[in-house]
């Protein structure tokens, strides 16, 4: 493997594919990154296996578009078959992939995420807006109604299922009916984590030339209006997972705080998990060590954070004294 980790953590990214061939208006990638490029599956396991040697637990597969991986190798269906294969890897609790494009989450592809031990049912789905209209200018599908469907499905398969997505506001020709729309999608959609961004033009994209340019003024009131309503709509979302329980991943232990992330939050940018002592006996809290998978019921939130009380033992990280 040519590569060295710069940390110990129980978390690493593994690389699924570089490049895009999508071009959407507002992506300068394709021109400075190429074509799509698939990593071939042994390349893929040979390194997960490594990865667990140095102690990895979890691994976070990305690329510019993890839909589009196994397409350039003749298998559109090549990322449902890698998933058991990595999941299977020893030392390996959790697999989770990232950069879902909506228009090409197939059926199988949910299932395989939302139902596959020790795959995190959990989907990063690049929504980047809800209007028609406003898609189509970006140079992408779907609608509120399409996505809504999407998440519905990944739910019905798995319940607790984690979600998350960026949004650009003030695209180029972005209405307030557009706005009203997208409105409608955040309210319904019920996502664990929103990032919200406001648009400015691009060197080398497509976007920068086209008219309908929205005021500066317009995209600040609009970018303030969606992420107050996103902030709250995370917190309620967190607020639905009280008395739940959710499987765990300790990824540090300082001065008497162990923090973690359940399966709907990903690293750095979903929110945490910080487990507190139980009442009555358990799990001991002081024993707990970075990649140990616990089974713990959430009593509270903070913001998208929560907090839960260690119930059981999923999976020790090896090696660790206890």
């Amino acid at each position: 493997m040519l590569r060295h980790r710069l940390d110990t953590g129980p978390v690493a990214s593994l690389k699924l594919a570089s490049g895009c061939d999508r071009r959407c208006a507002f992506c300068a990638i394709p021109a400075f990154r190429g074509a799509f490029v698939s990593r071939t599956p042994d390349e893929l396991l040979a390194e997960a296996e490594w990865l667990a040697k140095t102690g990895v637990r979890e691994l976070v597969l990305v690329s510019e578009n993890s839909t589009s991986y196994g397409k350039d190798l003749g298998d559109p269906r090549a990322l449902e078959k890698l998933l058991p294969q990595l999941a299977a890897v020893s030392g390996i609790v959790r697999v989770r992939v990232s950069y879902l494009q909506p228009a090409e989450t197939r059926p199988g592809l949910v299932e395989a995420i939302a139902t596959t031990p020790g795959v995190a049912p959990y989907f990063d789905l690049s929504f980047q807006h809800s209007s028609e209209p406003v898609l189509r200018r970006m140079r992408r599908f779907g609608s509120t109604d399409r996505f809504l469907e999407l998440l519905a499905s990944a739910r019905a398969l798995a319940p607790e299922a984690g979600a998350r997505s960026n949004f650009i506001v003030g695209f180029p020709g972005e209405t307030r009916a557009d706005v009203d729309e997208l409105v409608r999608f955040l309210t319904e959609a019920r996502l664990d984590a929103i990032g919200m961004f406001d648009y400015s033009d691009e060197d080398g994209t497509e976007a920068a030339g086209l008219t309908g340019k929205v005021s500066a003024a317009t995209i600040k009131r609009r970018y303030d209006r969606l992420s107050a309503l996103a902030d709250e709509l995370c917190s309620q979302r967190a607020e639905d997972r009280l008395g739940s329980s959710v499987e765990v991943l300790v990824d540090t232990v300082e001065d008497g705080v162990v923090e973690g992330r359940a399966a709907h939050q990903a690293p750095e940018v979903d929110g945490s998990t910080t487990l507190v002592a139980p009442v009555d006996g358990g799990v001991d809290l002081a024993a707990l060590r970075p990649g140990d998978l616990i089974r713990a019921t959430v009593t509270g939130t903070e913001g998208v954070d929560l907090i839960a009380v260690p119930d059981e033992m999923i999976s020790a990280a090896p090696g660790a004294a206890r």
